[in-house]
């Protein structure tokens, strides 16, 4: 075994290890609203569930340079955001939304996406996806060292899901083949289901 300690390294080689590592990664594509009017979309893999009851979600939003991303900033001065999965259907449209745009240009357009008007949240959701959950921003934190915040971390309340009608079976249940998620690996790799398998939890 090989033992790194991330005190003795830069933060760039930390975050290969980490992306390398931590695999796959499910997808946030996330649409935020600037005070302009203007729809903003960025993908985010530093993502996952945090509660179902009440249920939320957690997305990390890298800093750069110490600076705050659109994402983040707009999420919280609105107080909202729409959290969709990406499937890989969209998921190179969704690669475009990484793109960095002029000040006040709109990802949606660039990519190519439908901006569709949501129920409970002021923030336009995506008609591609096919999965989108408007949300209320519960909580947002800034975490890095010496009060210097290198990342946003955003707890987000789901306030309306949208499900496809073919995914969403009598039970409940979301049928994982027909979303056909995508997620992130390191570098440029992303990665589909497998193989999946069973087992049941011990008593």
């Amino acid at each position: 075994m090989i033992a790194v300690d991330p005190a003795g390294q830069s933060g760039r080689d930390t975050y290969k290890l980490l992306i390398g590592s931590i695999v796959p990664r499910p997808i946030a594509l996330v649409t935020t609203l600037a005070d302009n009017g203007t729809v903003n979309a960025a993908p985010f893999s530093f993502f996952s569930i945090v509660s179902s009851d009440p249920p939320l979600l957690s997305v990390a939003v890298q800093r750069r340079q110490g600076v705050m991303k659109d994402t983040a900033r707009h999420a919280i001065e609105q107080r909202e955001l729409v959290i969709h999965i990406v499937s890989e259907e969209i998921v190179e449209a969704v690669n475009q939304t990484a793109a960095n745009l002029p000040p006040g240009d709109s990802e949606l357009a660039a990519a190519g996406f439908t901006a569709v008007i949501s129920e409970s949240v002021r923030v336009p959701g995506i008609a591609e996806a096919k999965i989108r959950m408007e949300c209320r921003l519960d909580q947002a934190i800034g975490l890095g060292d010496s009060g210097q915040p290198s990342c946003d971390l955003l707890i987000a309340r789901v306030l309306k899901f949208h499900i496809a009608e073919e995914l969403y079976n009598e039970h409940g249940h979301i049928d994982a083949g027909l979303l056909n998620p995508v997620s992130r690996m390191a570098g440029d790799d992303y990665a589909l289901i497998g193989r999946v398998f069973s087992l049941k939890r011990p008593e």
